[in-house]
């Protein structure tokens, strides 16, 4: 084994392009270098990982498998960002996934790093079948309340997409569509194609958070992307609220309106 140099034996290990077969590996494991030891223990970690990874995509893929197996192609998955907040939109997203589809390490938006939502944003948007979606703002949601408007945006993606879903997977919600549906609770988590249009949502309603902190610097929406932090509610006080932006129904801004 000593005819590769260690530099070799991790582009042999790493190396994507190339797969590895499992006699390469095995003389690979008994060279005795500390070095070529390893890389072999890093290896191992990263197949332990992508397994790992590899088996939460199965079992996130379980409501999506039995409907394809039921004959339903077209399945659309639906979840919405921006419920909490005191300033912005409510963002809704509709995605309808191959079934071919795999992303390792997709999973509920809340839980991933900002590198990894962007990522995965660019690759669903390019890999999905279809993706819709709907930004319902402040001054609706005063109006109608934020239920009725987080309805409202599910109901405008779905209705927004190319193709239309046989069948619609949302997390959490029950919609007034003749389209057959499934609310699942932390379906954001347990299913992968709502757990795609969390991520189209999250990172959608986050970029316009942002593009609204560079026209008000002084409230710093793109750090707390409008929820009710401490740096928030200071401005809020400090500064006023802002129309248009600000819901004027939530607690409490409300409060800092009447006083």
């Amino acid at each position: 084994m000593n005819q590769f140099t260690i530099k070799q034996v991790e582009q042999l290990l790493f190396n994507n392009e190339t797969e590895l077969s499992d006699e390469l590996f095995s003389s690979i494991k008994i060279d005795e270098r500390k070095g070529v030891q390893k890389l072999v223990e890093r290896y191992e970690k990263q197949r332990q990982k992508e397994m790992q990874l590899k088996e939460m995509f199965i079992g996130m893929s379980r409501y999506e498998t039995n409907l394809r197996n039921e004959g339903v192609e077209w399945i659309a998955g639906v979840d919405e960002v921006g419920r909490g907040p005191l300033a912005g939109p409510v963002v809704c997203c509709a995605v309808i996934l191959p079934k071919d589809f795999y992303l390792p390490g997709l999973t509920d938006s809340k839980k991933l790093s900002k590198e990894k939502r962007d990522a995965f944003y660019v690759t669903i948007l390019q890999e999905a079948v279809a993706v819709e979606t709907s930004i319902i703002s402040a001054a609706v949601i005063d109006k109608i309340n934020i239920y009725e408007a987080t309805k409202m945006g599910m109901t405008e993606a779905i209705n927004g997409l190319k193709i239309q879903p046989e069948h619609v997977l949302i997390d959490a919600m029950k919609l007034a569509i003749s389209i057959p549906q499934t609310s699942i609770v932390k379906g954001d988590a347990t299913s992968i194609t709502i757990a795609a249009s969390s991520v189209v949502a999250k990172v959608t309603r986050d970029r316009y958070m942002e593009q609204l902190g560079a026209r008000y610097p002084l409230y710093g929406f793109e750090r707390h992307m409008g929820y009710g932090t401490k740096e928030h509610l200071h401005a809020i006080n400090t500064y006023g609220i802002i129309d248009r932006e600000h819901r004027m129904s939530f607690s409490p801004v409300k409060e800092s309106i009447s006083s």
